[in-house]
């Protein structure tokens, strides 16, 4: 039997906030001194426990492993969870998150729920996290969830606080930044507590234009009056990250299920990487006692997180970059915080980093700490150009069609294996995005005539080179009526949330 943690508590990795249970950490999404919620311990998990998932759904591993961290909850209240996000025919597998052959590599696909994108694996769950820590901290205030997205987190957070009570979600995203495909998922999103946002500027503008609200006092009391609190979608909430430890642990299980590996053997992730999060929750994974030896993360062109796994300095001052990996075209990846101090366990140290980070664009860890980490992780990045290769020799060789950001991981995987031949262990490459997603950049890659084709005669035309069929939730979006529409400057966004947060209709 799986070990429950006995009452576990959450503190801020800058040190100066409150310690507090996970219902209350999920309905903050933020801590009050600015820094990101961290478990104060790691619940362990056996072998045996991990064996033992072998025969269990989706689904009840998950309850095993949330109830884990989230001890002020019941069973009964997580099973309940669980199954709201992940049943009732959200997703197009029974599995939820399969994990398929390629060669030499297995792949973990993440995108069968309702958004085709690895989002819906936690963006499904949290709302209803959420809406169940209300009342547990006797919240009676409505609840604004905002979010800035690279183009996956915004839809699958509409899809899942859409008409969700006491809450209302605003979605920022770069104006010029996602892809087309992305944008209507947004701009048709129906509900009657949702609005989306374009900033001009890229993705970066708008997740500090959110952090720099959260961290406005003055404006949270201007809310505070209206009966309106904030709480956050992205990343930086735990009930975001805490359902992505779930899938390593799911995967594990089923590479035991298919005979790929025996009990015990140690295996490896390739993560294709922007805010941190998913490659953190891995790395959570391996805290509690899952057999991972190494994390690859996998970046494009703005390979900031390369440089800082290779040399310990992250410097977000450089040029930025527009790829066929938007996902990914971050250069301040949020999540990075969490390891910093689960490595340090040096909250000071930690705040002082981030402060050098907002005003000075850059700073370097200490070699011990630069040295724990790369221990654990090995970094690289691709191009555009190798990326699309990728896609074509991968669909050549294995007949199977890889999204942009998945052949980053699986070229990057390739690059690891090729530099550290002693390195036998199974390879896992985290495959984020169903490549209708991105259906324009995968045909380019395949060689296939796009010219003069629209967003749904691209999805057409994928279908017939690959044989897939297209995500159902994508199909819709052809007679869908757009719903959404404005734009604002980084620097009104906070005159738009208060705007959004004063109507009416919650």
């Amino acid at each position: 039997m799986m070990k429950e943690a006995i009452d576990l508590k959450y503190s801020s990795t800058r040190g100066k906030a409150e310690i507090c249970d996970s219902a209350e950490a999920i309905i903050k999404g933020l801590a009050a001194d600015g820094g990101l919620f961290v478990p104060k311990a790691f619940p362990q998990v056996s072998l045996q426990d991990i064996e033992a998932m072998v025969p269990l759904s989706y689904e009840e591993r998950a309850v095993k492993v949330l109830s884990l961290f989230l001890t002020d909850y019941t069973k009964e209240e997580v099973a309940g969870c669980v199954s709201r996000a992940y049943g009732s025919g959200k997703f197009d597998t029974e599995r939820r998150a399969p994990v398929n052959s390629m060669g030499d590599f297995h792949v973990l696909e993440l995108w069968h729920g309702p958004t085709s994108a690895f989002k819906d694996m936690a963006l499904q769950l949290l709302p209803q996290l959420l809406s169940t820590a209300l009342p547990k901290c006797q919240v009676q205030d409505q609840v604004l969830i905002l979010v800035a997205t690279s183009g996956d987190t915004g839809k699958a957070a509409l899809e899942g606080f859409a008409d969700v009570e006491q809450t209302r979600i605003m979605v920022f995203y770069p104006q010029d930044g996602v892809s087309r495909i992305q944008q209507l998922q947004m701009l048709t999103q129906q509900g009657g507590n949702v609005k989306v946002m374009a900033v001009q500027g890229n993705f970066d503008d708008a997740q500090s234009g959110v952090k720099a609200i959260f961290s406005d006092e003055e404006f949270a009391r201007t809310l505070a009056e209206k009966g309106v609190r904030l709480s956050s979608a992205n990343s930086i909430n735990w009930g975001r990250l805490v359902p992505q430890i779930v899938y390593y642990f799911s995967a594990y299980a089923d590479l035991l299920a298919e005979g790929a590996i025996k009990a015990g053997d140690e295996i490896d992730f390739t993560v294709p990487t922007g805010n941190f999060g998913d490659i953190l929750a891995a790395y959570y994974a391996k805290r509690m006692g899952l057999p991972v030896h190494k994390l690859i993360c996998a970046s494009n062109a703005n390979n900031v997180l390369t440089e800082f796994l290779r040399t310990g300095i992250y410097d977000r001052q450089r040029d930025f970059f527009k790829t066929i990996t938007p996902s990914m075209d971050i250069l301040i990846s949020s999540n990075l915080e969490r390891l910093l101090y689960h490595v340090t366990e040096d909250s000071a140290k930690v705040a002082g980093w981030m402060k050098e980070l907002a005003g000075q664009g850059s700073y370097e860890v200490d070699k011990e700490t630069l040295k724990a980490i790369q221990e654990l992780f090995w970094a690289d990045w691709v191009s555009d150009t190798e990326t699309k290769a990728e896609i074509d020799a991968v669909y050549r060789k294995h007949k199977y069609v890889m999204d942009t950001h998945t052949a980053v991981a699986a070229k990057v995987a390739e690059k690891y294996a090729e530099a550290n031949p002693k390195d036998k262990c199974p390879m896992v490459i985290v495959s984020t995005a169903s490549p209708y997603k991105f259906n324009g950049s995968v045909l380019e890659a395949l060689g296939a005539e796009t010219e003069g084709l629209d967003e749904f005669q691209l999805l057409d035309k994928l279908h017939e080179v690959s044989g897939q069929a297209i995500p159902q939730g994508l199909a819709k979006l052809r007679h869908a009526e757009v719903l959404h529409q404005g734009s604002c400057r980084a620097g009104e966004m906070k005159d738009t949330v208060l705007e959004f947060a004063a109507g009416k209709v919650f």
